[in-house]
């Protein structure tokens, strides 16, 4: 049993604490972990993304190769293109809708959507919508862990554990908020699940 999973997204948007989510979770249920970070700019708004390989075997490299990423997991739609090339035949994306506009030529975001529909097994979440919803709008990483959950290797209730440690020391309505947004990212990614 093996995943290899690409974290996509831009600065400040929380692509680091989904791998600490995943991570742990995969250390708990016994499984070995590599992971590769890879930061754009330092300031928020530049590209980040991670290699996350999970296995119950040994993994030699953190890096997954091109044509080698059973998902790519993205909060940022632009990003998701950036790593299509990671993806393998039959690969799934599960992309955020909401564009991070940093540059002054950001496509149509239509067209970038497109463009990630193509992929026949993509899910393309309101990842905004439900954050507010939720009750932050900064929950859109943990939205799109949910929405993503169905398709990991892992138990949600680890996923949902390690959402509670991250947040722990924020308090109570802040880990309240961030699993709420995480479940409405599964009921979210519920709806594709044939489909992916």
């Amino acid at each position: 049993m093996k995943q290899d999973i690409i974290l996509a997204g831009v600065g400040g948007q929380g692509i680091l604490s989904i791998a600490f989510v995943i991570d742990n979770a995969a250390l708990k249920e016994g499984l070995h972990f590599k992971q590769a970070e890879v930061h754009g700019m330092s300031q928020r708004g530049g590209a980040v993304q991670s290699h996350l390989r999970i296995s119950d075997g040994l993994i030699h490299s953190d890096l997954i190769p091109r044509g080698g990423a059973d998902l790519v997991l993205s909060v940022e739609p632009l990003e998701t293109l950036r790593y299509l090339e990671y993806l393998r035949p039959g690969g799934l994306i599960v992309s955020s809708s909401n564009p991070f506009v940093n540059i002054p030529d950001y496509p149509d975001i239509q067209e970038v959507l497109g463009e990630i529909r193509k992929n026949l097994k993509s899910v393309i979440v309101d990842s905004e919508k439900l954050a507010k919803e939720a009750g932050t709008s900064k929950a859109q990483n943990m939205v799109m862990l949910g929405a993503a959950s169905h398709f990991l290797i892992l138990e949600k209730e680890d996923l949902k554990e390690y959402v509670k440690v991250l947040f722990k020391e924020r308090g109570e309505p802040v880990v309240e908020a961030n699993l709420k947004a995480f479940e409405l990212g599964r009921r979210e990614g519920e709806k594709f699940g044939s489909q992916a």
